[in-house]
């Protein structure tokens, strides 16, 4: 891999990273509210505070600095490895949010474990069965799925699986049972967008020529599957799977609110709902960093699936 290419992806890298950050910046500024007023008031509609105390506060947490000097400070902080502190608990940024992983890390691990098997399963039976309506089914499912919202999907298995069955638990984040729930809710919508992309794809690359004529010779369809088209399959899929675990920490925000877990999921929520901007600003930036590390490593899984693929070539220029 050439130097050049190397360094035109950690130029990508950074400006993805300053453009999540800014717009982060922008939109919460442009929010309607007060986060001062909201921190001082505790969360109360409509307050009696005292003016004094609100100019007090707002020039002690640097809000009665001009917006373009607020955004150019926190910049060159967040450069430094300085993300501010918690507008709410007055704790660093970087240690609220360091707390926060040890439990959505293992949610997003086990939420892949459960979308994977299930994308291949959804692709594979779409391909290999024989029977029209069986694959057409296969087909369909995923679309069934993806519709259905995350938050009832949750609260569906909750009432089931938890309160009527008691098999497992409604909401813990110390054994491996209270991790099954979650996952499977945040793993099956991801399932099937990757199932549909790689039913797809395996459909495409089973009507290529040079499958048609392994065929002809009377190999079993199964065997052509995965000796012929698998690999090349699995490319599209592939790249939606570096979008899929991109996008990992926003589906946590739901799952961890429905589950009651406290992790980067539930910090999110919480902190867009006091207008805690250092905070959100941290997690916009971790998940920025997540999304663009999958992608580079997506990016140099390519050539392994594919060795005709040039590693100079990048991601979004391939053929």
């Amino acid at each position: 891999m050439r130097p050049g290419y190397v360094m035109t992806r950690l130029a990508q890298a950074a400006l993805v990273l300053w453009a999540a950050w800014t717009l982060s910046f922008v939109v919460l500024y442009l929010l309607p509210g007060d986060p001062v007023r909201i921190l001082a008031s505790g969360g109360l509609e409509n307050p009696d505070l005292d003016p004094a105390r609100l100019a007090q506060l707002r020039a002690d947490l640097g809000f009665d600095r001009p917006i373009a000097l607020q955004y150019l400070t926190h910049l060159a902080d967040a450069l430094q490895g300085d993300l501010g502190r918690s507008i709410t608990s007055g704790q660093p940024v970087v240690e609220v949010i360091a707390r926060a992983i040890p439990v959505t890390l293992p949610l997003a691990l086990a939420s892949l474990a459960v979308a994977v098997p299930v994308a291949l399963t959804i692709g594979l039976l779409a391909n290999a069965v024989r029977a029209r309506w069986a694959a057409e089914l296969a087909f369909s499912t995923p679309a069934l799925i993806v519709s259905v919202p995350t938050f009832w999907l949750g609260l569906v298995l909750l009432q089931l699986f938890s309160f009527r069955w008691h098999l497992f638990p409604a909401a813990s984040t110390d054994s491996l049972a209270g991790l099954v729930l979650p996952a499977v809710t945040l793993g099956l919508p991801n399932g099937a967008i990757l199932g549909q992309v790689f039913a797809r794809s395996l459909s495409q690359t089973l009507a290529e020529p040079y499958v048609q004529v392994a065929i002809a010779k009377g190999l079993r369809r199964s065997r052509v599957i995965v000796a012929h088209a698998l690999r090349n399959a699995l490319i599209p899929t592939l790249t939606v799977l570096g979008l899929v675990v991109g996008n990992t920490l926003a589906g946590s925000v739901i799952v961890e609110t429905v589950f009651a877990r406290p992790g980067l999921g539930r910090l999110i929520a919480r902190a867009v709902t006091v207008q805690d901007i250092p905070v959100v600003q941290g997690a916009v930036l971790l998940g920025a960093v997540v999304f663009v590390l999958t992608t580079l490593v997506v990016d140099l899984l390519y050539p392994l699936i594919d060795p005709r693929i040039a590693h100079t070539a990048p991601a979004g220029t391939r053929s």
